[in-house]
């Protein structure tokens, strides 16, 4: 049945990949990849909150505490702000490094002036460092979405900019935790790093973490921080 279920994903995957628009070129300055020739990876996690409410998915970060996987969360000042508390007792774990994904996750920030651009970051920054005591040194884009000019605007508060080289999709209800597991045994490669959400909005990721982090340790990967392995600018 996994067979069919996998076979039928990577199907619609690549139908909608021919139907899709081309791929955004990467702005020069994004981080898409940890500085490595070894097989290491980076587990990180957008917790972002826009209109409506939104919580830290326990499950995901239980489990990862409790095994003591490194993980970084890329996360919006609005939701540090709403749930302060929980934010203050997983930023007391020292493999869990917590970054800025501004303030309200503006859709695409392309379209916002560069104002608007700064006071989105550094309102965010300001909640987390009030809520965590930790300065923000890395910055997620919303959606991926950014050009030269945001890039910049980023760069310039001192932030270094990171992604990712594939994305998991895992806020899609139909990517079930059978999916997301195969897909991410699959795709991943030395140096990668691996998004998925943690605001309650990545339907299956904690049913399938467990099997995907046991499964990438049974292929000789290391889970690592992504401090200190940015590669230079």
């Amino acid at each position: 049945m996994l067979v069919v279920r996998v076979l039928a994903f990577a199907l619609a995957a690549s139908a909608n990949a021919t139907a899709a628009e081309p791929p955004e070129p990467v702005p020069a300055g994004i981080v898409t990849h940890l500085s490595t020739t070894g097989r290491t990876v980076a587990l990180t996690f957008d917790a972002c909150q826009a209109g409506r409410p939104a919580h830290l998915d326990h499950g995901i970060t239980d489990f990862l505490v409790q095994r003591g996987v490194p993980f970084t969360v890329f996360m919006g000042g609005r939701f540090a702000r709403d749930n302060a508390v929980d934010v203050q007792a997983l930023a007391s774990h020292p493999a869990v490094s917590i970054q800025n994904h501004t303030w309200s996750h503006p859709t695409d920030l392309r379209k916002l002036g560069d104002d608007e651009v700064r006071a989105e970051v550094t309102r965010a920054a300001a909640e987390i460092r009030h809520v965590t005591g930790r300065v923000t040194t890395m910055f997620r884009f919303p959606g991926g979405h950014a050009d030269d000019r945001t890039v910049a605007l980023v760069e310039a508060l001192g932030y270094r900019v990171v992604h990712w080289r594939w994305a998991e999709g895992d806020p899609a209800r139909d990517i079930d935790a059978d999916m997301l597991v195969a897909q991410t045994l699959e795709r991943t490669r030395p140096g990668d790093i691996l998004i998925f959400h943690v605001n309650g909005r990545g339907w299956h990721t904690a049913e399938a973490l467990p099997r995907i982090v046991d499964g990438l340790l049974a292929r000789g990967y290391t889970f690592v921080p992504l401090e200190g392995r940015l590669p230079p600018r």
